[in-house]
């Protein structure tokens, strides 16, 4: 696809997220079940049910824009999911993996927060406004996602995962002595 066009720009970033998003479908699941706090197997559950709407939505536009969603894969979001599954494979505290886990979530959220605010901008400079109008309601759940995020993070897995640190570390110094 050449891009000399604004038009062609927002079509294909549009498909980079619709390829995103599917590989989000099958790694949120994942994620769920690697996490051991119950509020971030909720929030993952929560967000799988929101990028199932995130799809539909992506859909929408391509019908609108009478285009094909597919035919692009997005490497970036490749590369972000890969690293999430490293941490679900490590052994270690859970809630220090709990807190490896909002890491990598954050940084599809940050990712797709990003890639939302482009292609919402591009729709709103071609006059696309149902689906920039659709965009937006996408980006506010990005970022209310991350937000959950950042709440989780602070008020329960790392002040957890300190404490798991710290009776760790306290019975290393005891099996030394």
């Amino acid at each position: 696809m050449n891009l000399d066009t604004l038009e062609q720009l927002y079509i294909n970033e549009l498909r980079d997220l619709y390829s995103a998003e599917n590989q989000l479908l099958k790694a949120l699941p994942k994620m769920a079940k690697g996490a051991s706090s119950p509020e971030l197997k909720d929030a993952f559950e929560k967000h799988l049910e929101q990028t199932t709407g995130h799809v539909e939505r992506l859909e929408q536009i391509f019908e609108q824009l009478d285009e094909n969603p597919k035919g692009k894969t997005c490497h970036g979001m490749k590369g972000l999911i890969e690293e999430g599954s490293e941490i679900l494979k490590e052994d270690g505290e859970d809630s220090v993996l709990d807190a490896g886990i909002i890491v990598a979530a954050q940084k599809v959220e940050h990712y797709e927060i990003a890639s939302y605010g482009s292609v919402r901008t591009f729709a709103n400079l071609l006059n696309q406004e149902e689906a920039a109008r659709l965009l937006q309601s996408t980006l506010d759940e990005e970022s209310e996602t991350n937000e959950i995020l950042n709440r989780l993070a602070e008020s329960i897995v790392n002040p957890e995962a300190v404490r798991e640190t710290e009776l760790a570390e306290a019975g290393s110094n005891r099996s030394r002595s």
